[in-house]
Parts: structure tokens; C-alpha cells; sequence
């Protein structure tokens, strides 16, 4: 189903706003994952220089090796699980966390359904033909001359970010009690 329809239209706005940030740092900053992660931090005030700094290296399918998770899926994976996911009194006790994991997992089926699969060279191949090494200076150049930062990862990024925004205002939408909507800590 689409989460456009649970939005109202200032919330609309945000999501279409979330997409055009994360695009933006993707063409400007690149590292598909701080710049998904910096996107809805941003929109969703969150304060968490540890969040950003932890995606760094999980850009371009893991330290870009275009090998891993893509960077974008992950950084959104970040920020529902930073909302949402088991806080250490859960860790220790063993308990799991549904909600955190449903959420994720709406992101990721979204995430595979548009782009063939989770992985970052899947991405590639969807987008270009063809998966790179980015620790190998020619795929770097091809990279970038087939519009890598241009327009394909950047709508990558913008539409992972605007997705896992749609998923979190959902989940915040059903709770409308709590005092800081996003605090869910």
C-alpha cells in the first residue's frame, strides 16, 4: 500500500521535502548512507552525530565495494531502527523488537520491489547494465561519466529517505499521544 495515502498534506510535503535533501546530498556530499541518514535526520530533528557518523562506512555496498547492502537502504534501516529498535534494557533481557523489524522490513520489500534486490551492485545493474568496484579508479570514472552522482544514486537516495520518512510518520501517526513524537526510546 502506499504511505502517501496515510499522510496528510503537510506531511506529504515533508516526504516530497526528504526526497529532494537526500538527493541533494547525494550530488553534493555522496556516501549514499550519511546522506539518507543526514536527509531524515534533518527533517525529523533528530540530534545524533553518532547515528551519522556510524553510516559513513556503510556507503557504496559497505566501505564501497558495491559488494553490500546499498548504502541508502541501510542509512534508512538506521534511522527506523534509531526510532524504533531495541534499546539496551531490551538487548540484555533478550527481547526482541517487532515493531522496529516490521518497519524495516516494509522499507526493504519496497526497496527490492523498485530495484531488483538489496544489494548495491543489484542497484547498479538496474540502473546502469553493469555493478562497479569503486576501489577501482576506471569503475570510479565510469561511475561518475554514466550520471552515477548526477541523477541515478541521488534519486536512489531521495526515494529510500522518502520511503522510510512515509514509514516512520505512519508508525508516529498511530501514536499520536506521545509527547515527543519522535522519541520512541
Amino acid at each position: 500500500m502506499d504511505n502517501q495515502n496515510k499522510l496528510t498534506q503537510d506531511e506529504r510535503l515533508l516526504s516530497e521535502k526528504v526526497y529532494q535533501l537526500a538527493y541533494q546530498f547525494e550530488q553534493d556530499y555522496h556516501y549514499c548512507s550519511q546522506c539518507t541518514v543526514a536527509a531524515l535526520q534533518e527533517l525529523l530533528q533528530i540530534k545524533s552525530e553518532d547515528v551519522l557518523k556510524a553510516s559513513y562506512m556503510l556507503a557504496g555496498g559497505l566501505v564501497n565495494t558495491c559488494q553490500g547492502t546499498c548504502g541508502a537502504l541501510a542509512g534508512g534501516a538506521m534511522i527506523i531502527s534509531d526510532l524504533f529498535g531495541r534499546n539496551s534494557k531490551e538487548f540484555y533481557e533478550g527481547t526482541s523488537n517487532r515493531k522496529a523489524n516490521y518497519l524495516t522490513k516494509n522499507l526493504y520489500d519496497k526497496f527490492v520491489k523498485k530495484y531488483g534486490g538489496c544489494l548495491c551492485k543489484d542497484v547498479h545493474k538496474k540502473l546502469f547494465g553493469r555493478s562497479f568496484d569503486f576501489w577501482v579508479e576506471e569503475d570510479k570514472k565510469i561511475f561518475e561519466e554514466m550520471g552515477g552522482h548526477v541523477d541515478k544514486c541521488p534519486n536512489v537516495v531521495g526515494k529510500t529517505a522518502q520511503w522510510a520518512f512515509e514509514i516512520i510518520q505512519e508508525e508516529i501517526n498511530k501514536d499520536k499521544g506521545k509527547a515527543n513524537k519522535y522519541d520512541y526510546k
